[in-house]
């Protein structure tokens, strides 16, 4: 573990040049380059805000708000995304990154790192992006946003957790990286998103603590629209539930180290 941290260290430079590369070999030869970073969120969460609020007409008990349909989804789509990018964009980061791994001096714990700067990095623009639409809405959250760094860590370790243990294992079985998305869009369902809480039957509603993203997802709502202060023991339990997670998935790493490079 000592020497994983290391590594790190000592290619934080390698890591930060690499996230920067990604972020800007989208916008090559791009007349607004690294706007449309900002553009598309915002774009997306202005469509969610215009139609399904205008439009559908939807309406959500304890927020003032004629879009307040809209102001709750991109809460939830907030953590959602973040926690779905990571777990996607793991499945296949070894897989992507053959050459690199095949080379003995190069840490491998490395490329997990790029993957999750990366997703913060988008989960970042998308964030301010909804702070510009909730502002233009007349709708902006209270000093309970200042729970939210610690939400996001607790979002990253669940989604590392999980998404790094998948992609270990989708080097030896590629049928995970088939499945996995089918299983995030049945959980995205499964999860208070589109939807509010109250519209599932009140003796069924504890069956959601069995999804590990719904206290999450609550979280965020609660804070950006509730404007109240997040339920900690949940997200305790969800911090205990990635944490074990986490274990696992570098007990996989290190034990599947060699044999990842033979395989690919």
């Amino acid at each position: 573990m000592p020497l994983m941290f290391r590594a790190l260290w000592q290619y934080r430079h390698f890591v930060t040049s690499s996230i920067r590369n990604e972020f800007s070999s989208r916008f090559v030869r791009s007349k607004l380059g690294g706007l449309w970073a900002i553009l598309n969120p915002l774009a997306m969460v202005a469509i969610y805000a215009l139609i399904l609020s205008n439009v559908l007409q939807a309406k959500m008990v304890g927020i003032d708000s004629q879009y307040s349909f809209a102001i709750y989804l991109t809460a939830g789509m907030l953590c959602w995304n973040l926690f779905s990018e990571i777990v996607s964009r793991s499945l296949n980061v070894f897989i992507a990154n053959g050459n690199l791994i095949k080379k003995a001096m190069f840490p491998k714990i490395v490329l997990p790192a790029i993957l999750v700067g990366t997703c913060l990095l988008d989960n970042a623009l998308l964030f301010i992006a909804i702070l510009i639409v909730f502002a233009l809405l007349g709708h902006m959250p209270g000093f309970e946003v200042l729970w939210l760094p610690l939400l996001v860590l607790a979002t990253v370790a669940l989604g590392v957790g999980v998404g790094l243990t998948l992609g270990i294992l989708n080097v030896f079985l590629r049928d995970i990286a088939q499945l996995v998305p089918i299983i995030l869009q049945i959980l995205f369902w499964f999860t208070p998103i589109v939807y509010p809480v109250s519209i599932i039957p009140e003796k069924y509603q504890h069956y959601l603590y069995f999804n590990p993203t719904y206290p999450l997802v609550k979280a965020y709502q609660d804070i950006l629209v509730f404007e109240r202060s997040p339920d900690m023991q949940q997200i305790l339990l969800v911090v205990c539930a990635s944490s074990a997670l986490l274990v696992l998935a570098l007990f996989l790493f290190f034990r599947a180290n060699e044999e990842m490079a033979d395989v690919l």
